[in-house]
């Protein structure tokens, strides 16, 4: 199938990674441009991957207060570079995160910060949930490792639907970031405030 140029344009518009990507995308996916979105997140989360290891030294310190002033939120996205830092689009990230951490209140940066003695009380809750079902342990392992994702994605940022579109998680954000900038990125830090809590 042949690939307009504007279909690689508006693919381009929407996910911000090269056109020749976006048109090898496009092209494996018969045309398709959220199968060609998927593919593109794909191959964005392996380049992140690639680039977990490299020093995040430079970043920002952004700050969100929802329009009541009873919510605030502060957080540090790192890169490699001052140059990614002043970008445009690093301080939407970054806009972006922090008025998603208002929304969703996520309690921990990732499932690897997340202390071992409260995933273990979540695990036993969900056995205990389960003990009269007469299922074989094995089915029930396999029912607390689905749960325990699903807890992750309520207190973990990383694992969090995006609130302005809920097909997108934060490490996807971030892996798209990371694939058009071509540099580390990474969350280290953020703290809510909420009035009275």
């Amino acid at each position: 199938m042949d690939i307009t140029v504007e279909q690689v344009k508006e693919l381009r518009e929407r996910t911000g990674i090269g056109m020749m990507e976006c048109k090898k995308a496009l092209e494996e996916a018969v045309g398709d441009a959220e199968k060609a979105i998927e593919i593109l997140r794909k191959k964005g989360h392996a380049r992140a991957k690639d680039k977990a290891h490299r020093e995040t030294s430079e970043g920002m310190v952004g700050s969100y207060i929802h329009m009541n002033g009873k919510i605030g939120v502060l957080v540090e996205v790192n890169c490699e570079s001052d140059f990614v830092a002043r970008n445009e689009e690093f301080k939407d990230l970054l806009k972006n995160i922090a008025m998603h951490i208002a929304a969703a209140r996520p309690k921990y940066i990732a499932p690897a910060d997340v202390p071992a003695d409260e995933v273990e009380k979540e695990k036993d809750i969900i056995r205990e949930q389960f003990k009269d079902s007469k299922k074989p342990p094995q089915i029930v392992e396999k029912i607390v490792e689905g749960k325990l994702a699903k807890f992750y994605e309520e207190v973990c940022l990383l694992e969090q639907p995006f609130i302005k579109d809920d097909k997108t998680r934060i490490k996807d954000l971030l892996a798209a970031f990371i694939a058009k900038f071509k540099e580390n990125t990474k969350v280290s830090r953020f703290a809510r405030f909420e009035i009275g809590k």
